[in-house]
């Protein structure tokens, strides 16, 4: 495979794209590679670990057949290390590969494509839809930071995709708070219900571009597979069943406050300087015109705040996981934000005003 005198960033650009997959520590040598080959008139770049596999492609000329596998980080930085302007020559002969750029000569090894591990993407669509880059990965956002990490219900660790009739949602749940977020995917579908590795859907939401240019989703057997721009990501996902979750979302619930999202969001961070550091408890006290926030920790320190807020009702004292909250409140975007409670044995669930498009649901701990 010969590589003359072309911009760094075309390589570098896909060598991006893909090599965030790439553990460090592998069982396999080979997955510490990523993919070069040369078809369709333009350079593939391929990176897997066996769950998921993503391709980018960059308009470089040359001979096709021609395939290398290559140590996938050490090119990425050695390459984001060049000038931006550099012009790269690369050359594989026999187990070498060799960069050159300007007086810069760099040998790496190299392991035979032949080898290289590939998913197998089916070829039967179950279903298939598209939406802009930004709504998907707006979608995407609103939802993940509720994913389960390593979490022995294994079908808690991603996101539930469901499309259903005209909307698809994105759900996402730990055991103690769920986000639920939904929008309108253009058209009519067969209720279809897939979770996504969380893994996945941690690269979609680094990948995706806020931009209006389309993604299109297919779903396969047992895969899912995401096409956008000069990427294809394609992902095993979840075999399992996910909650009920519409029986988690609360009814019913008559303390509600509208508060503004980002003097709500700036007074929790204050206030969890001095939580505790293992339970990240917080209060949170409504009563007359007023929401208090109390957090304090083993060393007797005490955080207070409180927010003017239009309630007059019965006061509650009820307690949360602090970080719980600040995840919902940093990711949601809009001015204000409503809550509603029960009382303080009950879950709270926060939406946007207006908006029947978002909810969150944070469970009660006691402090």
């Amino acid at each position: 495979m010969q590589l003359k005198q072309i911009a760094r960033d075309a390589l570098l650009v896909p060598l991006q794209a893909v090599s965030g997959i790439v553990e460090r520590r592998q069982t396999l040598p080979i997955l510490a590679n990523v993919l070069l080959e040369r078809r369709d008139g333009k350079l593939h770049v391929t990176a897997t670990d066996l769950e998921m596999q993503i391709t980018a492609v960059s308009e470089i000329a040359g001979k096709d057949g021609e395939a290398t596998t290559v140590g996938a980080r050490k090119l990425h930085d050695l390459l984001r290390a060049l000038p931006d302007d550099a012009q790269v020559s690369v050359e594989v002969s026999g187990s070498r590969m060799t960069v050159r750029a300007g007086r810069s000569r760099f040998n790496l090894q190299t392991l035979a494509a032949a080898d290289y591990p590939r998913i197998s993407v089916g070829t039967e669509k179950i279903q298939s839809l598209t939406l802009t880059q930004r709504d998907f990965r707006s979608l995407i956002r609103l939802a993940e930071f509720a994913m389960a990490q390593q979490d022995i219900r294994y079908y808690l660790n991603g996101m539930l995709l469901v499309i259903d009739g005209g909307s698809l949602q994105a759900v996402a749940t730990d055991g103690h708070r769920l986000s639920w977020a939904s929008l309108a995917a253009g058209g009519s579908f067969t209720r279809q219900e897939v979770i996504v590795p969380r893994k996945t859907v941690l690269e979609l939401a680094k990948l995706l571009a806020d931009s209006d240019e389309p993604v299109a989703i297919d779903i396969l057997a047992n895969q899912i597979r995401f096409r956008f721009g000069s990427v294809e990501l394609v992902s095993k996902v979840v075999d399992g069943k996910f909650p009920d979750y519409n029986r988690v979302i609360p009814t019913g619930h008559t303390r509600i406050v509208d508060v503004e999202r980002t003097a709500l969001l700036s007074a929790l961070q204050r206030a969890a300087i001095l939580s505790n550091e293992k339970f990240r408890g917080v209060r949170v006290v409504l009563g007359d015109g007023a929401l208090r926030i109390v957090c304090a920790n083993s060393e007797q320190e005490e955080a207070e705040e409180e927010l003017p807020v239009d309630y007059r009702g019965e006061a509650l004292d009820i307690g949360f996981n602090i970080t719980y909250l600040l995840d919902a409140l940093s990711n949601l975007t809009s001015e204000r934000v409503s809550i509603a409670f029960g009382d303080a044995n009950s879950s709270a669930l926060v939406t946007m005003p207006g908006r029947d498009d978002y909810k969150y649901v944070v469970m009660p701990m006691r402090i």
